[in-house]
């Protein structure tokens, strides 16, 4: 690959986040706020994905059950649903794979719990569903997505809509706000013994 073009998609991942500066820092404010909540009253996060999606939820959970930046803390409550693949293959061969999140929230989800999809388009069918699932069952819902306007905002009370129609640019963004989510749970919880 040339030199240039390497140079303009670097260039285009920092428009991007200076744009997402510029546009959703009170959205990605408030998800942190409301992660932090979630978690001093004893709830936990759940969080759902396809593909790269996937990835930046199991990264989220990793993070939180695990260390981000302080190691002498203890873990947080988080689950990236899918990752269980008998579970996953089972809803998607009995049912379809347009239920293998929210069949996941029903199991687990509890009122008071925090849901997180993550759906470059916004209309992920079976992140939809998994935050209609949530809503349904008196989770707080969110969604990180790109720009387009997809059904997941239906059913999120919270979104994080980054500036960019550009799936590579959009799962970049999405990693930045997974990293700042990790970040402030550790601030905001830090002396702070979790709810049982």
């Amino acid at each position: 690959m040339k030199l240039d073009v390497l140079r303009l998609s670097i260039e285009e991942s920092i428009a991007t986040k200076r744009r997402l500066l510029d546009h959703c820092l009170p959205a990605i404010q408030t998800l942190c706020e409301q992660a932090v909540t979630t978690l001093r009253a004893g709830g936990k996060i759940l969080l759902c994905g396809n593909g790269g999606s996937s990835c930046d939820a199991a990264h989220a959970a990793g993070e939180l059950v695990g260390w981000f930046e302080q190691k002498q803390r203890p873990p947080y409550a988080a689950i990236a649903l899918g990752h269980e693949v008998p579970a996953l293959t089972a809803i998607a061969n009995d049912a379809g794979y347009e239920f293998v999140f929210s069949r996941q929230v029903e199991a687990l989800g509890r009122r008071g719990d925090l849901l997180i999809g993550f759906t470059t388009s916004g209309g992920s069918k079976n992140v939809v569903a998994a935050l209609q699932a949530g809503r349904r069952l008196g989770l707080r819902t969110a969604v990180l997505c790109g720009e387009k306007r997809g059904a997941s905002l239906e059913f999120a009370d919270i979104a994080v809509m980054v500036p960019s129609t550009n799936t590579a640019r959009i799962q970049e963004s999405h990693l930045l706000c997974v990293h700042l989510l990790c970040a402030a749970v550790e601030d905001g919880m830090a002396g702070v013994a979790p709810a049982s």
